[in-house]
């Protein structure tokens, strides 16, 4: 069995990733602020998996506590992947075959608590 990560901090939400910006005239994602700062945070606090570089296709067994009951679990999907690819962890989010996500409220202490299982 792999062993578990956490990363402390809100998992921000998926409208909170990404802002639509214009270059020359067309439409682009750029990240926010605030995502910038949760990808720095959990790259360095990442010191299991960071450049494992897992290039096979693997299974996320994600575990999220929100400071409350009012963020959407799947919100919490596409930023981990994308931390995770930012910090080598994974080589590509698309390798992703299966997630087993679930959600609990610690207003104390939000956090991700995660593993990646290589299939």
């Amino acid at each position: 069995m792999e062993e578990k990560q956490v990363i402390l901090g809100q998992s921000p939400s998926k409208s909170n990733i990404y802002r639509i910006i214009t270059i020359k005239g067309h439409g682009s994602l750029a990240k926010t602020d605030a995502f910038k700062a949760y990808e720095k945070s959990f790259y360095l606090q990442c010191n299991i998996y960071r450049n494992r570089n897992i290039k096979g296709l693997f299974e996320l067994h994600l575990d999220v506590y929100n400071s409350s009951q009012r963020n959407d679990l799947d919100n919490s999907l596409k930023g981990t992947l994308d931390c995770l690819q930012a910090c080598k962890a994974i080589e590509n989010d698309r390798n992703c075959v299966k997630i087993v996500a679930q959600k609990f409220v610690d207003k104390v202490n939000p956090r991700i608590e995660f593993t990646i299982k290589e299939i």
